[in-house]
């Protein structure tokens, strides 16, 4: 038995892996046409697209796992259907329930590499894509360190530890030095957000630097222009997708602490939880499909119809996600519903199949 589970697990596995390598294709390649039309500008050129585009790759492969595992499952099952292998198991006593179970074997295997892919692998290589990115991008002289975001306008050097998605800001810092580089002045602000075209700094303590004395304010508000606008900030902001779930509930956590709005990353803190069991989900949902009334029918059908099964479960995730965001659902619920609809799909298919 154990190597009837080997086999069915290769096939399985094997076409998992080979629609990934078609899709990762797809998609890199689609993303790396829409950098072109940032080629050119301060030192992003072709080979810093090209690494962007590669560094993206462990967040693809975690994101399209679902529909990867869905498709690859219909071919490698569907494959040894069509070779009557599958008949041959099912002739030599070998039940359904026992098929199913070394296909869900190879399904814990799958949703073991997105987890690890999602918590270790694509958070660090999208991170570094995005700083590398932003730096090559920028025109101004920008670094990124423990510490935070820095960069310099004139003689100011404004230092912002955190930037969240939508023009906001933690943690600003701003030192002005005079032309004899003196610090003239220290402006640290709780937070910041853009609006009306300039940044409205809150919660500020401000520190002017005269002669021998300092003399400290305290400010509930403050108007301040700057280059920095929300749309460059924005390739450096904090993105929910980018975290991984330690990271994400580490981030809800200091958003509620600061009093922030939370949702979106909860939210997608949720999403990513529910991702490798939707994994799981669609590997079960390809077994009615190749025993049951599509057992006949080709393997372009087969993988039509997964394709679309999988479109489905993408625009259910994102409706969900949506309309949890905008009425203020519960976010368990609101991640949990389409990967729940597919499970309830998948048992009635089967039922129907015994």
């Amino acid at each position: 038995m154990k190597i009837m589970d080997r086999y069915i697990g290769r096939a399985v596995i094997g076409g998992t892996l080979l629609v990934m390598m078609v899709l990762l294709g797809l998609f890199s390649f689609v993303t790396f046409l829409t950098e072109l039309d940032d080629v050119g500008r301060g030192q992003y050129g072709v080979w810093q697209a090209a690494e962007y585009v590669l560094l993206l790759v462990p967040r693809l492969t975690y994101q399209m796992f679902p529909l990867a595992a869905l498709l690859g499952s219909l071919i490698g099952l569907g494959i040894m259907a069509g070779n009557n292998e599958l008949v041959v198991l099912r002739a030599a006593g070998v039940s359904l329930q026992r098929i199913l179970g070394a296909v869900m074997k190879s399904a814990l295997l799958l949703m073991l590499v997105t987890v690890l892919i999602s918590e270790y692998v694509a958070p660090v290589s999208e991170q570094y894509a995005r700083e590398m990115r932003s730096m090559a991008l920028s025109e101004n002289s920008a670094q990124f360190t423990q510490g935070g975001f820095w960069t310099r306008t004139g003689n100011s050097y404004i230092n912002v530890q955190t930037v969240l998605a939508g023009g906001q800001l933690t943690g600003v810092q701003i030192y002005e030095f005079d032309n004899d580089h003196r610090l003239r002045r220290l402006t640290q602000a709780k937070n910041a957000k853009f609006f009306n075209g300039q940044w409205q700094l809150k919660n500020i303590v401000r520190s002017e630097f005269i002669a021998d004395r300092v003399s400290v304010q305290h400010i509930e508000a403050l108007s301040w222009q700057s280059l920095l606008s929300p749309e460059m900030l924005d390739v450096i902001a904090v993105k929910p997708q980018s975290l991984s779930g330690w990271g994400l509930y580490q981030y809800m956590q200091y958003l509620k602490g600061n009093e922030l709005d939370a949702a979106r990353y909860e939210m997608e803190f949720w999403i990513k939880i529910i991702l490798p069991l939707a994994t799981g989900v669609m590997v079960l949902l390809a077994v009615p499909f190749v025993f049951g009334s599509l057992r006949s029918v080709g393997i372009g059908q087969r993988i039509m119809m997964g394709s679309l099964m999988g479109i489905v479960f993408y625009l259910l995730n994102q409706v969900f996600s949506y309309v949890g965001l905008v009425y203020q659902l519960n976010a368990v619920l609101s991640a949990v519903a389409p990967t729940l609809l597919f499970f309830v799909l998948a048992v009635i298919l089967l039922r129907r199949v015994y």
